[in-house]
C-alpha cells in the first residue's frame, strides 16, 4: 500500500490519536474520570519509546518496554511516600537507565521513557487510589499505543524508511545547493563563509543517511527482503554515490572562479547544480506521495549545454585546467546518469544476498554488549557517565525537594527537571527557555478549563486534542509541546476532582524550581566546557580521512567496488567531521566561554571538509581506473599516497621534527612523480589529487596543534 500524500507528522500522531480516544471512551463509558491521568500518562509513555522496526522486531520492542516500565513504575510506587527509600530508589532508577543509553539509540530511548514513568508514576498516584491501580492503568496505556502502532505498522509498513529516505534526498538537494554558491564568480570573497555552510549542510547529510540506515537495517534483519525494501536500498547507495561525488573537490574554487568568470561555462555549472539539488527534491516529494520519480527534461538540457559549453571552452583553451574541468562535469554526469536511473535499477541483483547489498548496523552486540559498553563508559571522560551522575543528582535533590517540604504536585519539580536536563549547557538553556514559556502560557489556557467546559465529555475532549498536538509538535516545537501537556496535565487534574485553579501556581512554582536545578547543574557539575572534547574531535576527524584515503588506495590498486569495509569508512570519515562540525556548533552557543578556541576550531574545519573532499574525489575515481599506469609511476604514487595516509591517521601525536621530515618526503616525491607523468591522463589525474591532498597536511597539523595548546592554556587557567 502507497503511503498517501499527507504530513508525515499527521501520520506519526494517529496512533496516539486513536489510543487517546479509545482510553477517554473507557474512562467515560465507566465514568471513573479519576483514571484519566494515569492512562493517558502511559500513552505518552508509549509514544516517548516507539521505535521504528520491522513487525517480530517491533514486538521484541514491546516486551522490553513493558518490562522496563514495570520495575520503574512498580519501583516507584513501592517506595512512594516512604521518605529516605523512595529518594534512593528514584536516584538509582536514574543512575542506571541513563547509563544504559550508552549502549546505542534504542536502550537510550528504552531507558528514558522508562525513567519518564517512574515520574509519571509518582504524579498520577492520588492517596485514595489502590496501590497497584496506578502502574497497571500506566502500563494499559503504554499496550494500547502499542497495540495501535502495530495496526499502523501493518497498513503503512514502509512509511517510516520512506519518509527517512525522503529527508535525506531532502537534506542532499540542500548540500547540491550549497555547493552551487561555489561556483558564483561575482562571491568570491564569501567563498570561506560557504565553506562552513557547507559543512554543516553536510552534517545534515550524515545524520539524515544515519536515520534511513537504521531503519533499512531493522528492515533487512529476516531472510526475506520486500521489493519495496530493495527499492529503498537502491535509493539509499544512490544518495551516497551521489554525495561522494559532489563533495569531491578538484581545484581551488577561488581559482576556478577567476579562471571562469568571463564564460558561461561557470554558470551553466552553477546553474546544473541548482537543477540537480531540484531534482533531488523531486525525489523527495515522490517517495513522500508514492508516486514514481519523473526525470527533468530541463536537466538533461542543462547536461548538453555544459557539454557543449565545456567542448567551446577545451577547443580555445588548452592545459591541465581543461582536465580538471572535464573531470569536474564527469562527475556532475554521473550524478545525473544516477537521478534518471533511479527508478530504473537491478532487481535480479538486488535480491541477491551479497556484500555489496548490505549494511552496517547502528548498534552491535544486543544484550550482551550492555554491560561490556556500560563498563567502559565509568569515567568522568565519558559525556554519558557525566550525565547520568549529574541527572541522578536532579533527581535526589528534586525528590529531597519535595519530600522534606511535603509540596502538594511537588513532583511537577523533578518532572520538570528530568525532562529539560539535556547533556550539555546549550540544549539545556534553550529547554529551559521553552520549557517555561510553554507551560506559562499553558497554565494561562488550562486554568480558564473548569469555567468553560465543566462536563466531563468537553474536558475528555481537551484531553484528546490536547495530548494528540503535544506529540505533533513535540520534536520541532518544544515550546508548544509543553503549552498543550500542561493544558492536558490540568483538564486531567480537573477530571480528578482536583482544584485547577490553585494548582496553576503549583505548576508555575514547580516548573521555576526544576528548571533551576537542571541549569545548576549542567552549570557547576562537571560542566561541558570543563571536558570539551575539540582537541579529540577534530584529531578523529583527520585521522578517520587517513583511514578512508587508505580504503580508496586499495580500491585504485584492485578494483573499485562499493562493498562494506569501503562504505563503513567513508561513513565514518564523514561522521567524524559532523561530529567536529556539530561541537562548534555548540561553542558557538557559548562563545565567552570558548572564544580561545572557536576561530581555529572553524579554520580547521574548512581544512577538515576541504581534505575530505580531496579524498572523495580519488573515491568518486575509483571506479574510472581503465588500466594500471606505468610501473613506475605506479609503484611510486601508492607509496607516497600511503605515507600520506599514514601521517593523516597519526598526525595529531607526530611530534614537530617527525611531522616537518615526513612532510619534507612527501613533497619530494611528489616532485619526483610530478616528472613521470608524461602525456598519460590518469596518472595526472592521481598525481593531482594526491597533490591537493598533501598541501592539507601542514594547515591541519598547525590547527590540530593550536587547538590542543588552547585545550591546554583552557585547563591551566
Amino acid at each position: 500500500m502507497r503511503t498517501p500524500a499527507v504530513n508525515p507528522k499527521i501520520i506519526a500522531t494517529l496512533p496516539v490519536f486513536f489510543s487517546v480516544l479509545i482510553a477517554t471512551v473507557f474512562i467515560w463509558y465507566f465514568n471513573v474520570p479519576k483514571l484519566t491521568t494515569p492512562f493517558v500518562l502511559g500513552i505518552i509513555a508509549g509514544g516517548l519509546v516507539d521505535l521504528d522496526n520491522r513487525l517480530t522486531g517491533r514486538l521484541k520492542n514491546i516486551v522490553i518496554t513493558v518490562v522496563l516500565f514495570s520495575i520503574a513504575s512498580l519501583s516507584a510506587q513501592i517506595t512512594y511516600g516512604s521518605g529516605l527509600p523512595f529518594i534512593l530508589a528514584m536516584t538509582l532508577l536514574t543512575l542506571v537507565f541513563t547509563l544504559m543509553g550508552a549502549v546505542g539509540l534504542r536502550y537510550r530511548t528504552l531507558a528514558f521513557g522508562a525513567l519518564a514513568v517512574a515520574t509519571y508514576t509518582t504524579l498520577s498516584y492520588t492517596p485514595g487510589m489502590p496501590w497497584g491501580v496506578n502502574p497497571l492503568m500506566i502500563l494499559c496505556g503504554t499496550l494500547l499505543y502499542s497495540v495501535m502502532t502495530l495496526i499502523l505498522h501493518i497498513v503503512f509498513p514502509h512509511r517510516p524508511v520512506q519518509e527517512n529516505m525522503a529527508a535525506a534526498y531532502s537534506a542532499l538537494g540542500g548540500y547540491l545547493d550549497a555547493k552551487a554558491e561555489f561556483f558564483d564568480p561575482d562571491e568570491t570573497e564569501q567563498l570561506e563563509n560557504r565553506q562552513i555552510d557547507l559543512a554543516m549542510k553536510n552534517t545534515a547529510i550524515i545524520e539524515a543517511f544515519n536515520r534511513c540506515r537504521n531503519a533499512l537495517f531493522y528492515r533487512m534483519r529476516g531472510q526475506h527482503r520486500h521489493p519495496r525494501t530493495s527499492r529503498m536500498l537502491r535509493y539509499y547507495f544512490t544518495a551516497q554515490d551521489i554525495h561522494e561525488r559532489i563533495s569531491s573537490t578538484y581545484m581551488d574554487y577561488r581559482e576556478l572562479a577567476e579562471t571562469l568568470k568571463n564564460t558561461d561555462l561557470i554558470f551553466r555549472i552553477h546553474r546544473l547544480l541548482e537543477l540537480q539539488a531540484q531534482a533531488c527534491r523531486d525525489v523527495a516529494e515522490s517517495l513522500r506521495s508514492g508516486q514514481p520519480y519523473q526525470y527533468s527534461k530541463r536537466l538533461q538540457r542543462a547536461i548538453e549545454g555544459c557539454r557543449q559549453s565545456l567542448k567551446l571552452y577545451a577547443a580555445a583553451h588548452g592545459g591541465g585546467g581543461v582536465h580538471t574541468l572535464q573531470r569536474l562535469l564527469e562527475n556532475l554526469f554521473s550524478v545525473d546518469y544516477q537521478l534518471s536511473h533511479i527508478e530504473s535499477g537491478n532487481q535480479e541483483e538486488e535480491e541477491m544476498p551479497s556484500e555489496k547489498h548490505r549494511i552496517a548496523g547502528m548498534e552491535g552486540g544486543g544484550l550482551r554488549n550492555v554491560w561490556r559498553t556500560v563498563r567502559s563508559q565509568l569515567n568522568f571522560e565519558s559525556a554519558v557517565f557525566r550525565h547520568a551522575v549529574r541527572l541522578a543528582v536532579v533527581v535526589f535533590t528534586a525528590c529531597t525537594i519535595v519530600e522534606v517540604f511535603h509540596i502538594h504536585f511537588g513532583y511537577w519539580i523533578l518532572l520538570t527537571a528530568v525532562f529539560v536536563c539535556q547533556p550539555n549547557y546549550s540544549a539545556t538553556k534553550s529547554r529551559i527557555n521553552q520549557r517555561i514559556a510553554g507551560t506559562v502560557l499553558g497554565v494561562l489556557a488550562g486554568s480558564l478549563v473548569p469555567y468553560f467546559t465543566p462536563s466531563v465529555e468537553t474536558k475528555l475532549w481537551i484531553v484528546l486534542a490536547a495530548t494528540t498536538l503535544f506529540f505533533f509538535f513535540r520534536t520541532f516545537k518544544y515550546s508548544f509541546s509543553t503549552f498543550f501537556i500542561t493544558v492536558q496535565a490540568l483538564t486531567a487534574l480537573s477530571l480528578a476532582g482536583e482544584d485547577v485553579f490553585s494548582l496553576t501556581w503549583h505548576r508555575m512554582a514547580d516548573t521555576l524550581i526544576g528548571s533551576a536545578i537542571a541549569w545548576g547543574a549542567v552549570s557547576y557539575l562537571w560542566p561541558d566546557w570543563h571536558y570539551l572534547t575539540l582537541e579529540r574531535t577534530a584529531a578523529q576527524a583527520v585521522s578517520r580521512n587517513g583511514v578512508y584515503l587508505r580504503h580508496i588506495l586499495g580500491q585504485l590498486q584492485n578494483g573499485g567496488s562499493d562493498d562494506m569495509a569501503y562504505r563503513v569508512a567513508r561513513r565514518r570519515a564523514h561522521e567524524a567531521a559532523a561530529s567536529l562540525s556539530s561541537t562548534l556548533s555548540d561553542m558557538s552557543g557559548e562563545p565567552k566561554k570558548y572564544a580561545a578556541k572557536l576561530q581555529d576550531g572553524f579554520t580547521l574545519l574548512k581544512t577538515s571538509h576541504a581534505l575530505i573532499g580531496y579524498i572523495s574525489a580519488l573515491g568518486a575515481y575509483r571506479n574510472q581506473i581503465t588500466q594500471g599506469c606505468a610501473p613506475e609511476f605506479g609503484g611510486n604514487f601508492y607509496r607516497t599516497a600511503y605515507q600520506a595516509a599514514d601521517m593523516l591517521e597519526n598526525l595529531a601525536a607526530q611530534p614537530p621534527e617527525a611531522f616537518q621530515t615526513a612532510s619534507e618526503q612527501i613533497r619530494q616525491e611528489l616532485a619526483q612523480l610530478h616528472g613521470m607523468i608524461g602525456s598519460d591522463r590518469q596518472s595526472s589525474i592521481l598525481w593531482q589529487q594526491l597533490n591537493l591532498i598533501a598541501r592539507q597536511l601542514e594547515p591541519c597539523y598547525r590547527m590540530l596543534h593550536n587547538t590542543q595548546a588552547g585545550g591546554l592554556e583552557a585547563a591551566s587557567a
